[in-house]
């Protein structure tokens, strides 16, 4: 920790360098466990990352890792083009996640020093590179991980919600005066009943271990009654 003497011989902390790389060959791994490279718990959600980066590579799939002055990985953000997302848009780039490790174990808490931020900025930077329009994000409206406060504090604006009061919340930053709002994607089906049977239908998303350990848990789940409940799965991959 470096420190600063400020007016009258006071010490204050100042917060240590950030760097941000793309994702390279050698952190792909821990990328696909969200970093939570210690947890055992996150085993369960098998490799559905691994798999969904490897089919997204080739369609515009960014990613890239906040370091801190020791080198160790403490953050991370991936995004990709809006047409291969949950919403609605054109000339944009959708943030699936960002995430900044905050948990005593593993490699520790990295809170409070600017990593989100810093990730942010630079997502900002290639897209706009790239020739975007804008960029997106989803948040939600408690303040925690990807919380909709946290990206209006950034200059985000609400743009859509899907209607429930804990529904996630559509924010976007233009950068073109051209730039069109986008737009939630709305249901357009409905899971099919079947007479004497309980249907779990679950969308395996990919891109987010979190979400993968909720789908094989209830895959597991539902496996244990054969004879009373149907599984199906729709595959955000595709």
């Amino acid at each position: 920790m470096k420190f600063r003497i400020i007016g009258k011989g006071k010490m204050v902390k100042e917060k240590s360098p950030i760097k941000i790389i793309n994702l390279t060959p050698e952190n792909e791994k821990l990328f696909f466990v969200c970093l939570e490279d210690w947890s055992d718990e996150i085993k369960e959600a098998g490799n559905h990352k691994e798999i969904w980066c490897n089919k997204m590579k080739d369609k515009g799939l960014r990613v890239k890792l906040a370091l801190d002055d020791n080198g160790v990985v403490g953050g991370m953000i991936q995004y990709i083009p809006v047409e291969y997302s949950s919403v609605d848009g054109k000339d944009l780039y959708f943030i699936n996640c960002i995430w900044v490790h905050g948990y005593k174990q593993g490699r520790g808490n990295f809170h409070k020093k600017g990593m989100g931020k810093a990730l942010l900025q630079a997502a900002e930077e290639d897209v706009k590179n790239l020739g975007a329009k804008g960029i997106v994000a989803w948040g939600i409206p408690l303040p925690f991980w990807m919380s909709a406060s946290w990206f209006k504090k950034h200059g985000y604006k609400k743009i859509d919600k899907l209607g429930g009061l804990l529904d996630p919340i559509l924010l976007w930053k233009p950068f073109a005066e051209d730039a069109v709002p986008p737009k939630w994607i709305r249901q357009k089906k409905t899971p099919i009943k079947e007479s004497g049977k309980v249907v779990v239908t679950v969308l395996k998303n990919g891109w987010c271990p979190a979400q993968n350990m909720v789908f094989e848990r209830a895959k597991r789940a539902s496996l244990e009654f054969l004879d009373k409940v149907i599984f199906r799965e729709v595959d955000h991959y595709l």
